[in-house]
């Protein structure tokens, strides 16, 4: 299977995980533009029981820019979604779109701005601590 993730398990409850990865995400320059609850949407939606987990949609302006520059189309997955799910009590993993796999469809002109963003978000994953 490819991999499109960047990702990290943190031994830390979700809700302070939650909150940290927001920080996180700040410190490293991002902003969180939307959210979505998982659970709550599909516990309305379908009926069925999820493990808490949220999908953040944390953009940096700066490298949106500079990707829409570089080919309009690249809006399509953006921004760059990142998931925050319990694993457990007090595990839990964190997971965001690895931007470097924009490349694949947006040539090499995205190479530049998705490495950027990817160490940005590699910075902010590992500055939760996790190591798996």
């Amino acid at each position: 299977m490819a991999e499109y993730t960047i990702r990290t398990t943190v031994e830390r409850p979700y809700d302070e995980t939650v909150e940290a990865v927001r920080e996180h995400l700040v410190g490293a320059g991002f902003g969180v533009l939307t959210e979505i609850d998982l659970r709550s949407t599909l516990k309305q939606k379908l009926g069925v029981d999820v493990a808490p987990q949220v999908i953040l949609g944390a953009c940096r302006p700066e490298l949106a820019h500079r990707a829409l520059q570089a080919d309009p189309s690249v809006a399509a997955p953006l921004p760059c979604n990142v998931v925050v799910r319990s694993a457990g009590d007090s595990t839990t993993v964190v997971e965001a779109f690895d931007p470097a796999a924009m490349t694949t469809f947006g040539g090499d002109a995205l190479g530049p701005v998705a490495a950027d963003a990817r160490g940005r978000l590699t910075q902010a994953l590992a500055a939760l601590g996790g190591g798996r």
